[in-house]
């Protein structure tokens, strides 16, 4: 597969229909961003697959996409870069059929003790999942206004709300995450736009690597297990598709949030 062009272009996939619907995910190389890929692809949405480093995840995913039946494209951008991040939607705008939806998922993590936790980790976890996510909803959002509304979904954390040992920048990424999704919320409501936030409990995936708790006791889970990411997904994708809703926090485990 040929390599897309950098900051926010796309390859071009075959024939859509105009009725079709689109979403464009943000960090769809992670586990997270290519179960929601999948699931869209699934309820029949043109998917955009974004990735910034790891173009060979992003590949899988993009053919975990066409396997389902589904058709979509790689978009490429760094999502600390808010130009990159503008190309990004503009091209997925023109190229994609109706953009209706969005998910904002791309995000990093870094594991410290809070004395110890070094600057320059502390600066890129809230630059990549706080200011990145900022600037992916101030280019998102003029386009879904121009059609009339659409939805938001932003990935947020459990850790947000109640913290996490080791997790200083990431808890407090994603509590900014809330405050953020509640505000847009409140101010892109009378243009349509539905922006709300999921917690996807812990998954096993590359970012929760070295932090998810070990073994199979999970006490403070009223069910003892932690959710499904096919479950995970398929809420995102219904949450993107209820007209109602707005400045949500719903939670996929069963602790309290």
């Amino acid at each position: 597969m040929a390599s897309p062009p950098k900051a926010g272009s796309a390859k071009r996939s075959t024939t859509r229909t105009s009725e079709q619907r689109s979403v464009l995910v943000t960090g769809a190389s992670g586990g997270i961003g290519q179960a929601c890929c999948r699931a869209f692809a699934a309820a029949g949405w043109y998917v955009g697959v974004h990735f910034y480093t790891n173009k060979t995840e992003a590949e899988k995913t993009l053919r975990a996409v066409r396997v389902t039946g589904g058709q979509g494209d790689l978009y490429e951008a760094d999502i600390r870069d808010a130009e990159a991040v503008q190309r990004m939607v503009e091209v997925f705008c023109q190229q994609a059929p109706k953009p209706q939806a969005y998910v904002c998922n791309a995000g990093i993590a870094a594991s410290s003790l809070l004395l110890r936790h070094r600057e320059d980790h502390w600066a890129d976890v809230v630059e990549t999942n706080l200011t990145g996510a900022f600037q992916c909803l101030q280019a998102m959002a003029p386009s879904l206004m121009d059609r009339g509304g659409g939805s938001i979904v932003v990935i947020g954390s459990h850790a947000g709300f109640h913290g996490e040992l080791g997790q200083a920048a990431y808890a407090a990424s994603k509590a900014g995450l809330a405050g953020l999704v509640k505000t847009a919320a409140k101010e892109w409501g009378p243009r349509n736009i539905r922006v709300n936030m999921i917690l996807p409990g812990w998954q096993q995936t590359g970012l929760s690597k070295g932090a998810i708790p070990e073994g199979n006791e999970w006490p403070d889970h009223a069910l003892r297990r932690p959710p499904a990411i096919e479950e995970v997904a398929r809420t995102i994708v219904y949450l993107a598709q209820l007209n109602d809703v707005s400045g949500q926090v719903w939670n996929c485990d069963s602790r309290d949030v």
